[in-house]
């Protein structure tokens, strides 16, 4: 049960500040800063389902007064029938609404609304792995098709056989974090390879990470700190891109990260790239060694991004994908690697969601 009124003064509060976000919003002088407009924006969008809740809460509330007060007024047997049926009605939608409530007033991950950096990497089983980093890729984009996601590659090394080495993707739309920060992790494969002649299974892997993009306010990147260096592109991309110096390679010095881009013909297109992908890199770190001190008092979280975490595992001769994180089981495979991981990720965020209920429950 809510503590009524520290809800309501809460409420009364959140309600007030969306209206003063509205009218922020249409000051000239914050239109014109673009980042603080954003930033505005997206507060205004994140408070108008918990408001819109709220309305239907207190509706529900007035409704269920009025129904108690017919059913305590009321002398006729089929009146008070009807009131009864109705106070009972609404009492059952009482509890959900609450829940829901208490989900929307969660505190909210800051940057689930963010665009990812999406890094897919073969790992044990040699060109296996590599038609798997593919088949992978393949997934997340239909999947961000449905849901209406723009997709970028950010720079790619196919495989020998097909597939890829490393594909590197920017995918940009609404909530793109929110729902693919789960998918952060190892993924494994148990199948029969195309090049295996007596139909043994094997299974492979591939490494997954999912970067939130960094903006140039959370990240400054000074340029003491950085050693650039160019050379000829080595993968395809035609002539032009192969004889001359376009390819990228940023080394962050004091944290020894290296990104390289090579997909653009312009070396400038391809720093901007490579800039954008460490800012994100950067970024994660930081936030995992947030998250790695959280982690102490909320050991049972989902979603820690560890990439040495084997998450999930695709069983062809079984067609079943298990998350191991959750214990769900799924079947029909071949749905799942054509882009239907709603159930999986919807799964994954409502056991986030009881995660944190707990722990407020507990503080």
């Amino acid at each position: 049960m809510f503590d009524q009124q520290a809800f309501i003064d809460r409420m009364t509060g959140l309600e007030r500040r969306h209206e003063e976000v509205a009218a922020l919003l249409g000051d000239p002088s914050i239109i014109s800063r673009r980042s603080e407009f954003t930033k505005l924006s997206r507060e205004h969008a994140d408070l108008e389902p918990l408001l819109a809740a709220w309305r239907d809460y207190r509706k529900l509330l007035a409704d269920l007064d009025q129904a108690r007060q017919v059913l305590e007024a009321e002398s006729d047997p089929e009146m008070r029938e009807l009131a009864r049926d109705e106070v009972k009605a609404l009492e059952a939608r009482k509890g959900p609404a609450e829940q829901d409530l208490k989900i929307l007033l969660l505190p909210k991950d800051p940057n689930d609304g963010k665009n990812v950096i999406v890094e897919i990497r073969a790992g044990t089983g040699g060109d296996e792995a590599a038609l798997f980093a593919g088949d992978l890729f393949r997934m997340y984009s239909r999947y961000a098709e449905t849901r209406g996601w723009k997709l970028e590659p950010m720079s790619m090394s196919e495989g020998t056989a097909g597939g890829f080495k490393e594909i590197v993707v920017m995918v940009e739309g609404k909530d793109v974090y929110g729902h693919l920060k789960f998918e952060s992790g190892v993924h494994r494969v148990q199948r029969v390879p195309a090049t295996e002649t007596q139909g043994r299974i094997h299974t492979s892997a591939a490494t997954v990470a999912i970067l939130p993009e960094a903006e140039e306010v959370d990240v400054k990147i000074e340029d003491k700190d950085l050693r650039i260096d160019v050379y000829r592109s080595s993968g395809a991309g035609g002539q032009h891109v192969n004889t001359t110096d376009s390819a990228v390679r940023i080394t962050h010095v004091p944290t020894n990260i290296v990104v390289t881009c090579q997909d653009e013909r312009s070396q400038h297109k391809n720093k901007d790239k490579a800039l954008k992908i460490l800012r994100s890199k950067l970024y994660e770190a930081e936030v995992t060694r947030q998250r790695e001190a959280e982690a102490r008092d909320r050991k049972a979280m989902v979603g820690s991004g560890d990439r040495s975490e084997k998450i999930r595992t695709y069983n062809y001769p079984q067609d079943r994908v298990t998350d191991h994180r959750i214990g769900l089981t799924k079947h029909n495979l071949p749905a799942v690697m054509n882009g239907e991981l709603g159930p999986f990720i919807d799964a994954l965020r409502a056991h986030e969601q009881a995660s944190l209920l707990e722990a407020q429950a507990k503080a």
